[in-house]
């Protein structure tokens, strides 16, 4: 298996920030993203890679790993807001809060995917950027833990949607307690088939 590296980063200058989020798909919960810096790139943690290639538990071991020696922030965007916007001005939101809340004066930002935030720091958007570049891959496995651990605290308030397994995505389980159960305020309504059972309520 290939793994990320700093390749990306060693090309530039600077303090780098790697960003990507988690949760963009889901009927329920929030969206959330990570903004990660490695100050010392000297220092290699084996085994970080794509979140969504890791297990529940190699993830909270990278956690744990990261979290000891990078700089990291998290920005959350709400059910509202996603409700209120779109999801993906709301990911936007999500990236601009998570690089706020690094508190650090950056240089560039390295961003998964084609459609990064506006900032006021030089920004690479990098297609599959949390396959390549280890920052990026980091801030997948924060938002990753931090949204899943949401989920499970969402999941004890309303436990039959089984949020601590499906963590609000579209699952068999999940369509059939919300056409058994209704929605919450944490469901997404401007997500079908959300809004088609919004349309269906006399």
């Amino acid at each position: 298996m290939a793994y990320p590296d700093f390749t990306l980063e060693n090309k530039l200058s600077g303090v780098i920030a790697g960003v990507d989020e988690v949760g963009r798909g889901p009927l329920a919960g929030p969206v959330m993203s990570a903004a990660v810096v490695f100050t010392d790139r000297n220092i290699i943690i084996e085994g970080i890679n794509d979140s969504k290639k890791l297990t529940a538990k190699n993830r909270q071991v990278l956690y744990e790993k990261i979290t000891s020696v990078a700089k990291f922030g998290i920005g959350i965007a709400s059910v509202e807001e996603i409700n209120s916007y779109n999801i993906l001005q709301a990911t936007k939101l999500s990236m601009q809060r998570a690089l706020t809340n690094l508190g650090l004066e950056l240089d560039y930002v390295l961003v998964d995917g084609n459609q990064p935030p506006k900032v006021k720091w030089q920004v690479r958007s990098i297609v599959n950027g949390d396959s390549l570049s280890i920052s990026i891959a980091a801030a997948s496995i924060i938002a990753k833990v931090t949204r899943d651990k949401l989920m499970q605290e969402l999941h004890d308030q309303h436990p039959e949607y089984n949020w601590h397994k499906n963590k609000g995505y579209r699952t068999k389980e999940h369509i059939d307690a919300i056409n058994l159960h209704g929605i919450t305020e944490h469901h997404r309504k401007n997500f079908a088939p959300i809004s088609h059972f919004i349309e269906r309520i006399p």
